[in-house]
């Protein structure tokens, strides 16, 4: 049975090598209540919802102890949304700075296109949160045929209901004929709990959290270190094969007994 559907995410996947935005803006909402995070901290849970990745962060132990330090109590139960709130216009800013393609991300489309493949996406990104990501990536040539974003679906990752809702809207069956892209290791939970075969993007993810120019300063030695750590986390995940980048997913697929 022929390929029907690929489902991408976005950051780290398809648009900003690093998955740099999500850190930015995750850092800068916490500082603005008083409790600075670390990047690995900001990274610790990459790929859920904004909200959900909000309150996973204000439940970690060291920043939970930090936030008590700087407001004399715990988060009051409002605190996740309103720091969600916060979080949607710096992560539009943080969007723009970081929106570009990454490399072979369009090449790759246009090859799965004229194979008669739909192409669809989801992300742990609000709507708002895109609103100035899809015409970017649209003036860089991708456009996929379907988008799902976080708040879209009853639960949020690694529930499989994003995938579905692409499948479904696609009409792409059955799911052992489709594929998720992914960086982060709760977006290829996602896709195995949709039961689709599931790809992880190492080099160009969360995982490594460095933009091409960062990661091409890295000593050989340290970049292998780096890109072999992250294919074993991606590999844990139940990803059922680990590329560097987009760009070499079609290779890929072919190793995969689709259908």
């Amino acid at each position: 049975m022929a390929l029907k559907a690929v489902v991408f995410d976005w950051a780290g996947t398809m648009i900003d090598f690093g998955s740099r935005a999500p850190v930015m803006a995750l850092r800068r909402a916490f500082a603005g209540r008083g409790v600075p995070i670390e990047e690995d901290e900001a990274r610790a849970d990459m790929g859920l919802a904004k909200g959900d990745h909000i309150r996973a962060l204000l439940r970690a132990p060291r920043v939970a102890a930090a936030w008590r330090a700087a407001h004399g109590a715990d988060p009051a139960a409002g605190e996740a949304d309103a720091l969600l709130d916060a979080l949607e216009p710096m992560m539009r800013a943080a969007a723009r700075e970081t929106a570009t393609l990454i490399p072979g991300a369009a090449a790759t489309v246009e090859t799965l296109r004229a194979a008669g493949v739909r192409i669809g996406s989801c992300t742990g990104y609000t709507r708002a949160m895109m609103a100035d990501i899809l015409p970017a990536a649209a003036a860089q040539g991708y456009v996929p045929d379907h988008l799902v974003c976080a708040g879209e679906t009853p639960s949020g990752r690694p529930s499989p209901l994003m995938v579905w809702h692409n499948l479904i809207a696609l009409d792409a069956w059955p799911a052992s004929a489709c594929v998720k892209v992914d960086d982060a290791a709760v977006g290829v939970a996602e896709g195995r709990a949709a039961g689709v075969w599931t790809v992880g993007v190492a080099v160009s993810g969360n995982a490594i959290g460095l933009d091409g120019a960062a990661l091409c300063a890295l000593s050989p030695a340290e970049r292998d270190a780096r890109v072999a750590a992250a294919t074993a986390q991606l590999h844990a995940a139940g990803a059922h094969v680990v590329i560097d980048s987009v760009a070499d997913l079609p290779a890929a697929l072919a190793s995969l007994p689709i259908g």
